[in-house]
């Protein structure tokens, strides 16, 4: 197929990650990248090889050779963007999350069906066959019925960082936590109640959060993240027969579950492989209408409604919220 033409849009670290896998790919070319500055749009096309360069999003948006746009924006403006992009033409891959209210992901998706083009969240994970094999297995009844999920992301960060700021919706649970959400809703379903406590920073987001998501048959998914913690991050599951537990599901730095039933324990060989590139070739293929994207509206909807549960149980103390 044709290669979709990408243009990025900001120049986050995160990128560093994301535009390798799309310029090795024979699916996707990255032809155009914009900040909000002029030198430092320079700098970084020199740096990374990239064809045209823009000083400001706008300029970005009017390119006619760009047909995709990858959102590395912190979390705040992704929905504003994320509608931008749209309304001047492009399909939009946004990074995670796409934002903490349900009605915010539903106006954002109301533009790309107007506009007749794509919009995805950038889960990343969920493309990996770690992710695919995991649910297999879950699905496949291998530890019985399941019956609660751990899940958790901590990394720890200086003060000054962006995710620390409340205007542009810092905090743990959106940064790493939503991470752990969209984990035990995709082993569980949604969720029908929320609990959450947080430990807020001097900015005012979270630093820390632990809470309690209740799904249909009383399946029950503890998670927590921080950002004043060291690097840790897991994935279980438990059922009645057993349980699965994988140590790196959000960035994969080393694939495999483990399975253990009884006093067996089982590793499951998993294919290595990048997340991101399966990430940008399956929203490529796409575009194209070779295949469907992995994630659409239903699945952001849902993440937006369990975080925004988690985040109004937190601000009234943990009182438990239906979703």
């Amino acid at each position: 197929m044709e290669a979709v033409r990408w243009g990025i849009l900001s120049t986050a670290r995160i990128n560093a990650a994301v535009i390798p896998p799309l310029r090795d790919s024979p699916e996707s070319e990255v032809v155009a990248v914009a900040s909000r500055t002029q030198d430092r749009a320079d700098t970084y096309a020199r740096q990374w090889r990239i064809p045209r360069w823009y000083g400001s999003y706008e300029a970005l948006l009017e390119d006619p050779d760009v047909e995709a746009i990858y959102i590395s924006l912190p979390n705040g403006p992704h929905v504003e963007w994320s509608i931008r992009c749209l309304e001047a033409g492009k399909h939009v891959l946004c990074e995670k999350p796409l934002t903490r209210f349900p009605g915010e992901v539903e106006r954002a998706f109301d533009a790309a069906d107007g506009a007749g083009l794509l919009l995805m969240e950038a889960f990343m994970y969920r493309q990996h066959p770690q992710t695919v094999r995991l649910v297999e297995l879950v699905r496949g009844g291998v530890v019985g019925e399941p019956c609660l999920i751990r899940a958790s992301f901590s990394f720890q960060i200086e003060d000054g960082n962006v995710r620390l700021d409340p205007e542009l919706a810092g905090g743990a649970l959106m940064d790493v936590g939503c991470y752990c959400v969209s984990g035990s809703r995709l082993l569980a379903g949604e969720p029908e109640r929320a609990s959450a406590h947080q430990v807020l920073g001097p900015s005012g987001v979270d630093l820390r959060l632990v809470g309690t998501l209740v799904f249909p048959g009383e399946v029950v998914a503890q998670i927590d993240c921080a950002f004043d913690l060291p690097l840790r991050q897991s994935l279980e599951v438990f059922g009645s027969e057993g349980s699965l537990r994988v140590v790196w599901p959000w960035n994969v730095r080393v694939a495999g579950i483990e399975l253990r039933r009884g006093n067996t324990v089982e590793h499951v060989e998993v294919a290595e492989v990048d997340a991101y590139r399966l990430q940008s070739d399956n929203f490529s293929r796409a575009i194209r209408g070779v295949e469907a994207p992995l994630l659409g509206r239903a699945d952001a909807v849902g993440q937006a409604r369990a975080i925004d549960s988690l985040y109004r149980s937190a601000e009234v103390g943990g009182e438990p919220m239906q979703l």
